[in-house]
């Protein structure tokens, strides 16, 4: 290896020798610089463009779950009390036509 090789100084901080060099921008960073991203040494702003583009097609669906599941709840529960409603009213008026029956 070549003195320089040897001696490379990190993008970020001049007085740090740079321990790895980012395979997505090619530039040199030292230990605190990188992070680990699926089994590769990435920097800072590499990292945050991969993770940008390895957001889920679905992130924005999810977003709208949370009202998509409350409105359910509210229509669930509509469609049930109306119900129970209505079979109350029918059991209420055959137990009175069989009370008028029955005199």
């Amino acid at each position: 290896m070549t003195g320089a090789a040897i001696h490379q100084r990190c993008w970020n901080h001049d007085t740090r020798e740079a321990v790895c060099r980012c395979p997505e921008c090619g530039r040199t960073y030292c230990r605190e610089c990188v992070s680990e991203h699926e089994s590769r040494l990435l920097c800072a702003a590499c990292l945050a463009a991969a993770s940008r583009l390895a957001r889920p097609k679905g992130a924005r669906m999810r977003k709208l779950l949370p009202a998509a599941m409350a409105l359910g709840g509210v229509l669930f529960a509509w469609i049930f009390f109306y119900t129970a409603g209505e079979g109350l009213i029918v059991f209420s008026q055959r137990m009175e036509q069989s009370l008028w029956q029955n005199r």
